[in-house]
């Protein structure tokens, strides 16, 4: 019996297909392609001498020589830690914002957006605020048959405003929705027995459709912490699946800001470090 519960009328919308991929054939990750600049990931043409993603950092990196500290970890004689440069003037929030409790800014559907998306939210802002909370996102999802618990819905608002708000307007929610069909798409494709669940070799294969290079140790704690089992089944359903993609994406989006070369190596001060990392961890 097939995993996937069946689409209400209208799902898949039939009106206009979902928008192309914002990532290229060539995955976060792997070494960066020769002499085509159009398929390097996240718009930069590398160097053609740049070393393949996680590879050890060559003599000309920009961060200076690997055997040696970068100068910038040096603190100084005023910072209050330790080990630890002092926080700078504005701690950098997620994707460029300054901070990532920010006021969100009203928006407005895109130009083209399918009616049943508009539909779809205005019937979830009962209030006609302008904006749908994480529980009547959850509740407008589900109308939809995408299921989720509250903490995918979280990182799914934190991804798409670029704030811990936990509150999303009509550019954001059709984003979000353009994105779950097309992630559901993947999701489906390769689950090739129809079971409802990838094992640990697909969801290697769905990552990497999707732009990221994704192998061994990393690949094994992914399907660890995402399979309902704890790891026994070693597999991964379709909402946990949607989980997995928002980490690796979110995860990745911050880190390729601060690797601009594409070396596959970037240095982030402490504070940086800790508003990359803990919003998945308390979403």
């Amino acid at each position: 019996m097939s995993g996937y519960p069946h689409n209400p009328p209208g799902y898949g919308y039939g009106q206009r297909p979902p928008p192309s991929q914002p990532y290229s054939s060539a995955p976060y990750g792997s070494a960066p392609p020769q002499g085509h600049s159009s398929s390097a990931p996240y718009g930069g043409a590398p160097p053609s001498s740049a070393p393949p993603y996680g590879a050890p950092p060559q003599s000309h990196s920009p961060y200076g020589d690997p055997n040696k500290p970068p100068k910038d970890n040096t603190p100084p004689s005023s910072a209050p830690y330790s080990g630890y440069p002092a926080p700078p003037p504005h701690s950098v929030g997620p994707y460029g914002s300054n901070n990532p409790f920010a006021t969100l800014t009203p928006s407005i559907f895109p130009p083209g957006t399918d009616p049943n998306v508009i539909s779809c939210f205005q019937m979830a802002d009962q209030d006609g605020s302008g904006f749908i909370d994480d529980k009547e996102l959850q509740k407008a999802l589900s109308s939809y048959n995408q299921s989720f618990g509250l903490r995918t819905v979280h990182l799914l608002m934190y991804l798409f405003t670029n704030t811990n708000l936990r509150k999303i307007g009509p550019k954001e929610f059709t984003a979000v929705f353009y994105s779950l069909q097309n992630w559901r798409a993947i999701f489906e494709r390769f689950d090739r027995d129809r079971s409802g669940k990838i094992d640990s070799s697909e969801l290697r294969e769905a990552l990497h459709s999707l732009g990221y290079a994704i192998y061994g140790p990393v690949l094994e704690l992914l399907v660890s912490k995402f399979d309902k089992t704890g790891g026994k089944n070693k597999a991964i359903e379709y909402d946990n699946f949607i989980e997995c993609c928002l980490t690796v994406k979110g995860l990745t989006e911050k880190f390729k800001e601060k690797d601009t070369t594409y070396s596959g190596s970037a240095t982030f001060t402490y504070d940086s470090f800790m508003l990359t990392v803990l919003p998945f961890l308390i979403a």
